[in-house]
């Protein structure tokens, strides 16, 4: 488990270290998740004013106060990252949601960023647009750590496993150590049923609400045992190179009719990761299911996914449309934000000069 979630307080208030002992092992971070956090709490306020009486733009402001943030994080998470030799403990930073269909500046930005930061536990976040996928390829190229986000398809998955795998191949290939390059591929579930579920309420049909998301990750795990197995992989692994972990994301559950658990206990099995707000994973330790699960089941998933064409719908179309609003989400959030630190920056800096 890793918490989807952070907040200056949460951090430097020992909170986050209880979590820890739980047996947290991640962190990952979006732009909504920082709207939510400097721009309707007072934690950031005095950082915020000092940084109005310098004059500081509101976007390199942003940039202040999440580097801390994610510096914080990774800290924190050092003794995870050590005790597992580099395989956890982990926290991610999305480049800016407007380059989503950028390559180049894209590029440009994860470097900076990655640079920036300066912690070998700090994870990159790249969407999985098809602008995306190139950046992602040359960045593992490169040696820095990537998480794909906003993938909600087969058709995502295959595509960022194989920028994964071939950026490390061009990496081996140039003679360089491909043993300490991580990246996890974050695979979007509850969006789906949500999604599903509207559609199919639309069709009148109420079979399958609630079960497309499941089935839909569970054949992404499959798609995963594939890939990383046979001569291709087992030549990577034999120099080093660790496995792209899939990450199921957007993992709260979003309709009361379902468990709250739902898409947790559904999910389990080698070589995941399960990032949830920290109201998931409570009611996970209170409640949830602790067997393997992800890896049951995938010949029925194979069945409700033929069956959701067949009631009519199109659930290639339906991811698609996903991830362009999910782009499109996290870019309102970003732009909130900072318009949110700049109301906050003026009101600041008009206080000083009163």
């Amino acid at each position: 488990m890793w918490i989807d979630y952070i907040r200056r307080s949460f951090m430097t208030s020992g909170e986050m270290n209880k979590w820890i002992e739980l047996g947290v092992r991640g962190m990952t971070s979006n732009p909504t998740i920082f709207d939510k956090a400097i721009a309707a709490s007072d934690d950031y306020d005095a950082d915020l004013r000092r940084h109005a009486e310098a004059g500081m733009a509101a976007e390199d402001v942003y940039e202040t106060l999440v580097f801390e943030d994610i510096r914080l994080a990774a800290d924190r998470l050092g003794s995870v990252y050590d005790e597992s030799e580099g395989a956890d403990g982990f926290v991610s930073l999305e480049v800016r949601p407007t380059l989503a269909n950028k390559t180049q500046e894209t590029l440009t930005e994860a470097r900076r960023l990655f640079s920036s930061l300066a912690r070998p536990n700090v994870l990159i976040k790249v969407p999985g647009t098809p602008e995306g996928i190139p950046a992602v390829q040359q960045l593992i190229r490169e040696g820095i750590n990537v998480n794909i986000t906003l993938m909600f398809s087969l058709s995502h998955y295959r595509d960022v496993s194989e920028a994964y795998l071939a950026g490390l191949e061009a990496r081996a290939a140039a003679g360089l150590d491909v043993r300490h390059v991580a990246s996890v591929a974050s695979f979007f579930v509850s969006r789906v049923d949500t999604a599903v579920d509207r559609a199919l309420q639309q069709l009148g049909v109420s079979e399958l609400q609630g079960e497309i998301a499941v089935a839909n990750a569970k054949l992404a795990y499959e798609l995963f045992r594939q890939t990383f197995a046979g001569p291709r992989w087992e030549h990577l692994e034999s120099l080093g190179a660790r496995k792209q972990r899939v990450l199921w994301a957007s993992t709260g559950t979003k309709d009361p009719r379902y468990a709250d658990t739902l898409y947790v206990d559904n999910l389990i099995g080698p070589d995941t990761v399960n990032t949830a707000p920290l109201d998931t994973i409570g009611a996970f330790l209170d409640h949830g299911l602790l067997e393997a699960t992800v890896d049951t089941g995938w010949q029925e998933a194979h069945q409700k996914v033929e069956r959701l064409g067949e009631l009519g719908v199109d659930l290639d179309g339906v991811t698609d449309t996903l991830q362009v609003d999910g782009v499109n989400a996290f870019t309102n959030s970003f732009q909130s934000l900072v318009s949110s630190i700049e109301i906050k920056r003026k009101l600041f800096a008009h206080a000083q000069k009163a």
